[in-house]
C-alpha cells in the first residue's frame, strides 16, 4: 500500500490530489519500512516530597542521600514487585537495597527518627505554640525562636545552646563532645573545624532539629563503625528518612540455638565493656533497652541498632551543665516527648547501670532454657542476682567477666559466625 501511494505521488499532476496524497503520509524513503514501534518506557518510581519529608525541610534531618533515591540507587523491598508502589508512610522503618554501581546491591535500613504520627503532632505543636495557627512554615516558625537565634550568632556549639534538649546524649554535655558533633557532622562538607563557620543557617537548623527529635543519626556520624565503634554505618539522610547499614534486631535471635545465643551474649557483654571503657574516655550508658536496641549483621556481628537511648558522660572533662540548668525548656525540648518529663541526674548513673538493664530485659530472653544442667542453673542464678543490682561487693567488670567465663566454653567455631571465622580456629581468644 505504501509503495502504491508513493508511486502515485510521483505521477499525479493535480495539486489538490497531491496535497491529499501527502496528507496520507507519502514518504518515498520510508515506503519499505514498517511503522515505528512504541519506545520502551522504563518504570518510574514516583516519590512524593511528603513521603520523604522534604516538604518539611529545613525542619528535617538532611538531604545528603536524596540523589540516591531519585536515581533509583536506593530501593525499598516492595519496589522489587511488579506494582512498583512505595510502602506505607506510616511505618517507622523499612528494609531497602543500596547500590553504588547498579550491579551489586546490599541491604540497608531506612528509618524515621520517630513515627509519622509523632512527627505530625510535633509539626502541629510548633505551629500552635509559636504562631498560634494550625498550619505554618515550620522553618519560619523555628527560626524565630530564641534558641535558634542564639545558634545563628554562635561561633561554637556550647553547652548552653543544647541545654533542655531531650536527647540522652546531651543531658551531661561536655565541650569536647559538642566539638566532636560539629567537626563530624556528615550532612555538610567536612571542614574539620570545631567552629560552626562552615554551617549555613539551614545546616544549623537541621542539626538542631535532629538533636531535638532523635540523636541516633548524630551518634552514628561522630562515632563511626570504621573506627571500631559498635554502630551500623551511617549512609546519609533525605528529608526525614535515615539510611544505614542493615541489621536484624536481637529479638529475631531469642529462639536461636544454644551456641548462637552464647556467642551473642558474649558480644553483648563486650559492647557494654567497650561503652564503659574506651580510648576516648567517654562513658556510654543506656536510658532504656528493648529487643530492638541491638542488632546483628549477616556475618553474625552484634551492634547497637538503636542509639537513641544512649547517654554519654565525658570522664575526661565531666559535664559542663549543672543539673539545675537542665530545667530550661522550650519548643525544642518537647517535639517528641512530654515537656514535663524529668531529666536523669548525671551523678546518678553508675557503671552497673546498663548491665543491670540488660540482665533484666534482654539476657533472660536470649539465654533462657538453652543449656544443660548445671550450666543453665549457673546462668539463671547470675541473671537473677544481676537484675537485682549485683550488690555493693561486685563491680560491673567483675560481673561481666563472671558471666563470660560461663559462656565462653559454649561457643562453637564454624561458618555461621563469619565475623570471626576462620580466625577462631587459630586463636586462643576463641
Amino acid at each position: 500500500m505504501g509503495h502504491w501511494i508513493c508511486c502515485l505521488c510521483s505521477r499525479v499532476a493535480d495539486p489538490l490530489m497531491l496535497l491529499l496524497v501527502l496528507a496520507l503520509g507519502c514518504n518515498p524513503s520510508s515506503a519499505a519500512t514498517s511503522s515505528p514501534s512504541v519506545p520502551h518506557v522504563k518504570p518510574s518510581y514516583s516519590f512524593g516530597r511528603t513521603f520523604l519529608g522534604l516538604d518539611k525541610c529545613n525542619a528535617c534531618i538532611g538531604t545528603s542521600i536524596c540523589k540516591k533515591f531519585f536515581k533509583e540507587e536506593i530501593r525499598f523491598d516492595t519496589w522489587l514487585s511488579s506494582h512498583l508502589k512505595l510502602p506505607p508512610n506510616s511505618l517507622l522503618s523499612y528494609s531497602g537495597n543500596y547500590t553504588d554501581d547498579a550491579k551489586s546491591w546490599r541491604l540497608v535500613d531506612i528509618t524515621r527518627l520517630t513515627s509519622k504520627y509523632q512527627h505530625d503532632r510535633a509539626d502541629k505543636r510548633i505551629c500552635t505554640s509559636l504562631l498560634k495557627t494550625r498550619s505554618c512554615s515550620l522553618e519560619r516558625a523555628l527560626r524565630r525562636t530564641q534558641r535558634f537565634q542564639k545558634w545563628l550568632r554562635a561561633k561554637r556549639l556550647t553547652p548552653d545552646l543544647v541545654q533542655g534538649l531531650p536527647s540522652p546524649m546531651l543531658r551531661c554535655p561536655s565541650q569536647r563532645l559538642l566539638d566532636r558533633i560539629v567537626r563530624r557532622y556528615a550532612e555538610v562538607p567536612d571542614a574539620g573545624s570545631i567552629h560552626m563557620d562552615h554551617l549555613t543557617d539551614r545546616d544549623k537548623l537541621r542539626l538542631l532539629y535532629t538533636l531535638a527529635v532523635n540523636s541516633h543519626p548524630i551518634l552514628l556520624q561522630i562515632f563511626p563503625d570504621v573506627e571500631g565503634w559498635p554502630f551500623p554505618r551511617y549512609l546519609g539522610s533525605c528529608g526525614r528518612l535515615v539510611v544505614s547499614a542493615s541489621t536484624r534486631p536481637l529479638r529475631d535471635f531469642f529462639g536461636a540455638a544454644a551456641e548462637v545465643a552464647a556467642d551473642l551474649a558474649l558480644q553483648l557483654l563486650a559492647v557494654l565493656r567497650s561503652m564503659a571503657t574506651n580510648d576516648l574516655n567517654y562513658f556510654f550508658y543506656f536510658t532504656r533497652v528493648d529487643a530492638g536496641t541491638f542488632g546483628v549483621f549477616s556475618n553474625g556481628h552484634l551492634f547497637i541498632r538503636d542509639a537513641s537511648t544512649l547517654g554519654i558522660i565525658d570522664k575526661e572533662e565531666g559535664s559542663q551543665l549543672m543539673d539545675g540548668q537542665q530545667e530550661y525548656k522550650d519548643i525544642f525540648s518537647c517535639l517528641t516527648v512530654d515537656c514535663q518529663s524529668e531529666f536523669v541526674s548525671c551523678d546518678s548513673i553508675s557503671e552497673k547501670h546498663s548491665l543491670v538493664m540488660v540482665c533484666q530485659d534482654l539476657l533472660p530472653k536470649l539465654l533462657a532454657r538453652k543449656f544443660v544442667s548445671p550450666v543453665q542453673e549457673r546462668i539463671d542464678a547470675f541473671l537473677q542476682r544481676c537484675a537485682r543490682g549485683l550488690g555493693e561487693h561486685q563491680g560491673s567488670n567483675e560481673a561481666m567477666e563472671e558471666l563470660a567465663e560461663i559462656l565462653k566454653p559454649l561457643r562453637s567455631c564454624d561458618s555461621r559466625f563469619a565475623y570471626r571465622y576462620p580466625d577462631c580456629r587459630y586463636s586462643d581468644k576463641y
